[in-house]
């Protein structure tokens, strides 16, 4: 009796102190004794849960099942079963269990009670249904990406780290064709019906945007046309960006394709018809200005007709001034604008550009300063970079008001020769700056005062420092004024 005794006290001890709840179920449905671990899980103490049933302490949404899985016990189908449903706590809110059932017989056969294990699963089963929501959040963005990446009408590309493609979209599947009628094997540089914005010279492999792109450039806007047939060649404009990983290695690149023939096409008839007209009209405006002067030298001529044909002649000049800008710009398109050079006096040009443009600032209550070297020789076309000068400064003094003032700087730098000029003035915009060498292009300030011009001064001004293989950027803050800067190489003749 005594080492029955022994075990009936272990049995209580182990039952008590297990860390999973435990009871012994009747027949009915009854909690016929609880342990210490599922009070706790439950909220409730021994008296209280051995009062209640399973149905009472089970989920309304969870009942049906358990009840089920219950009866079948009873009715000799199944002797134990396991089960994830949920409890409800004595305060109301829901407690996940992990359910082990079996079925206690007695020795003639027939059921004496169900043991039961209930493991709390409560933060297990929130993780699981946090995870399951961030996979369906996933699963809904891929496909939604998926959607957008097959149906947008530009080409898009994913090239791995090898250079090698991974995937391409629908619209960049139909475009293909074009430059590699013979296919394509899927690597970065590959070269076919592939040519410059010219539209005539073939591209290098290493002027491939995919090629640039593999080898981790980034870029946009690259204008290029695909085609073997001049007739339906088609023009592209690619951008890319590097894909990159969590610690920032590269995976690869993404490009982005743009059909842009019909804009092209457009642009090239524009500039054959500001071209075209510009030379028409120059011919007749030549002759008009030569007997406008030869008319206003008639001294028998009232004083008022002279003046109102200097009016003339100044509006026929100004015209004149427009047509050289138009035709300036369409040789820059064509690529046949010239340069002749010479040896040049830079400081002595500045000074006269400088002198040139002091009446308009002096009516405009503007100043104007310079600070160059007595003497900057240089192998320049004197013609082209005067234009340069007079569009700088003439946009600086038109952009500034009474009180502000200009100053033009010229140096030899170490790299070459550096020119200035800046202003006062009212400054640019920063969403504008990338847009201000344009060609056509008006800033805001511009259009909103009605300040006269044709938004080619500047893209002139780009045109002739490339040419000159210069370079021209602007620094710009509204309000604060603006600089120009002018860098060009240094021959010296």
């Amino acid at each position: 009796m005594e080492g029955s005794s022994d075990s009936a006290e272990l049995w209580r001890l182990t039952w008590q102190h297990s860390p999973i709840g435990m009871t012994l179920v009747g027949l009915d449905g009854r909690l016929l004794m609880v342990n210490r671990a599922l009070c706790e899980m439950l909220g409730y103490d021994a008296e209280e849960l051995s009062q209640r049933g399973f149905q009472e302490l089970t989920h309304p949404e969870d009942l049906d099942t358990d009840l089920q899985l219950f009866g079948r016990s009873l009715a000799g189908d199944i002797d134990s079963y396991r089960l994830r449903k949920r409890y409800l706590h004595a305060d109301g809110h829901v407690v996940w269990g992990d359910l082990s059932v079996a079925l206690v017989r007695g020795d003639d056969g027939l059921p004496l009670h169900f043991i039961s294990q209930i493991l709390d699963v409560t933060e297990q089963q929130e993780h699981e249904e946090r995870l399951h929501a961030a996979h369906a959040e996933i699963e809904r963005e891929h496909q939604t990406l998926e959607a957008v990446f097959e149906t947008v009408n530009v080409g898009l590309l994913l090239i791995g780290s090898d250079g090698r493609y991974e995937r391409m979209n629908r619209r960049h599947r139909e475009t293909m064709s074009l430059p590699f009628p013979d296919g394509h094997d899927g690597e970065a540089g590959q070269l076919g019906h592939v040519y410059l914005q010219d539209g005539k010279t073939l591209m290098s492999r290493e002027d491939m945007p995919s090629y640039r792109a593999a080898h981790g450039e980034d870029f946009d806007d690259y204008t290029y046309w695909v085609g073997d047939d001049p007739l339906t060649r088609a023009a592209f404009s690619t951008s890319a960006r590097q894909v990159r990983g969590p610690s920032g290695e590269r995976l690869g690149a993404a490009l982005a394709y743009q059909e842009i023939t019909d804009l092209m096409r457009a642009m090239q008839v524009q500039d054959e018809f500001v071209s075209s007209v510009s030379h028409e009209l120059r011919t007749p405006l030549t002759s008009v200005l030569g007997h406008l002067e030869m008319l206003c030298e008639h001294e028998e001529l009232p004083s008022g007709v002279i003046a109102q044909l200097r009016v003339v002649q100044r509006n026929a000049i100004r015209l004149r001034a427009l047509l050289s800008d138009l035709l300036h710009v369409g040789q820059a398109v064509e690529g046949s604008l010239q340069l002749q050079r010479t040896t040049v006096d830079l400081a002595a040009l500045v000074r006269e550009a400088v002198e040139a443009a002091r009446p308009s600032a002096q009516e405009s209550g503007v100043a104007v300063g310079i600070d160059v070297p007595e003497h900057l020789p240089a192998l320049v076309d004197e013609q082209r970079i005067r234009q340069v000068l007079d569009n700088l400064l003439s946009n600086a003094v038109r952009y500034s008001a009474a009180g502000d003032s200009v100053t033009v700087v010229l140096r030899q730098g170490a790299d070459g020769i550096e020119l200035e000029v800046r202003d006062t003035g009212t400054g640019i915009a920063e969403e504008e700056i990338e847009h201000v060498f344009g060609r056509f292009f008006r800033g805001g300030e511009a259009l909103e005062k009605h300040i006269p011009g044709t938004g080619l001064g500047l893209n002139i001004v780009s045109s002739i420092v490339a040419a000159h293989e210069g370079a021209v950027t602007l620094e710009s803050e509204p309000g604060r004024g603006s600089t120009f800067r002018v860098s060009l190489p240094h021959r010296a003749g």
